[in-house]
C-alpha cells in the first residue's frame, strides 16, 4: 500500500454504525490505527467532535512538530481515507464507471443516502427497527412480544428504504457497483448486519440483499470488525 496515512486513532465504540464503517476502510486498505473505543457524548467524543458524535479520526501529521489532525463525520473521513490511500480503492475508476453505465459519484450518492436522508439509511433500520427491538430485549422483555410484525411502520420504512439501496446496485453484481467493495459498501453492511441479528431481518432482506451480505462476510474487513457489535451479541 502507497500511502500517505501511516498511522491514525479512530474515536468510537465498535458498536457505533459508522464507526465500524471506517474501521472496515481501514482495514481493507491496510492502515494501522488505534481505536479508542467511547460511546457518544463522552468527554472522549466531545474533544474531537464538536457534538460529541461517532467517529472521529485523529491524524499524525508528517510535519517536524508532530502535530495530530482531527477529522469528524464519517463521509468526511471516508473521502479523506480514499484521497490519501487510493489503494485497493474503495471508488470506482473512470473505466469501472463508464463500464458499468453510471457516474462515479454513485458510490458516495448510496453512502450519503444511507446515512442522513430523511426516514431512510440509519433513521430507517436503526431508530425504526433495530434500536427499539434492542431496547426491550435489555429492559428483559420476552422477544416474542417486542419481534415487529411486517405491518409495522418501522418494517415497512426499513424494507422501502431497502427496496431503493437495492434498486441502485448494479444487477448481477458482487459487490454495490461491481467487483470489488466500495464505501457504499460500507457504509451499508454495519446496518444490514446489526438487522440481521434480530427477527425483523427475514421480514426486510430481499434474496439479493441476502447474497449481497454473504459476499460482505467473505472479506477479512468484516471479520477484523465484528467483536463488539451487535451481530457479535454485544450490547450499547
Amino acid at each position: 500500500m502507497s500511502s500517505s496515512l501511516t498511522f491514525c486513532k479512530l474515536i468510537g465504540t465498535p458498536f457505533s454504525t459508522f464507526t465500524r464503517t471506517i474501521a472496515l476502510g481501514l482495514h481493507y486498505k491496510g492502515i494501522p490505527f488505534e481505536q479508542l473505543r467511547t460511546p457518544p457524548q463522552s468527554d472522549l467524543a466531545f474533544q474531537h467532535h464538536p457534538f460529541g458524535y461517532l467517529p472521529s479520526l485523529v491524524i499524525e501529521s508528517k510535519s517536524k512538530d508532530g502535530k495530530w489532525f482531527t477529522l469528524s463525520e464519517s463521509q468526511a473521513i471516508a473521502r479523506y481515507i480514499e484521497r490519501v490511500a487510493p489503494e485497493p480503492p474503495l471508488e470506482l475508476s473512470d473505466a469501472e464507471a463508464g463500464e458499468l453505465g453510471v457516474l462515479e459519484e454513485k458510490v458516495f450518492e448510496m453512502a450519503i443516502m444511507i446515512g442522513t436522508w430523511l426516514r431512510a439509511g440509519f433513521p430507517a433500520l436503526e431508530g425504526g427497527v433495530i434500536k427499539p427491538y434492542v431496547k426491550a430485549i435489555d429492559e428483559d422483555k420476552d422477544p416474542a412480544s417486542v419481534t415487529p410484525s411486517k405491518d409495522d411502520q418501522g418494517v415497512v420504512n426499513a424494507k422501502q428504504f431497502l427496496d431503493k439501496i437495492e434498486s441502485r446496485m448494479v444487477p448481477d453484481a458482487k459487490f454495490a457497483f461491481g467487483s470489488h467493495p466500495t464505501w457504499a459498501d460500507f457504509f451499508l453492511f454495519p446496518l444490514l448486519d446489526d438487522l440481521r441479528a434480530i427477527p425483523a431481518w427475514e421480514m426486510i432482506a430481499s434474496e439479493k440483499m441476502r447474497e449481497w451480505i454473504t459476499n460482505m462476510d467473505k472479506l477479512e474487513a468484516v471479520f477484523k470488525t465484528k467483536p463488539g457489535t451487535l451481530s457479535a451479541g454485544a450490547s450499547p
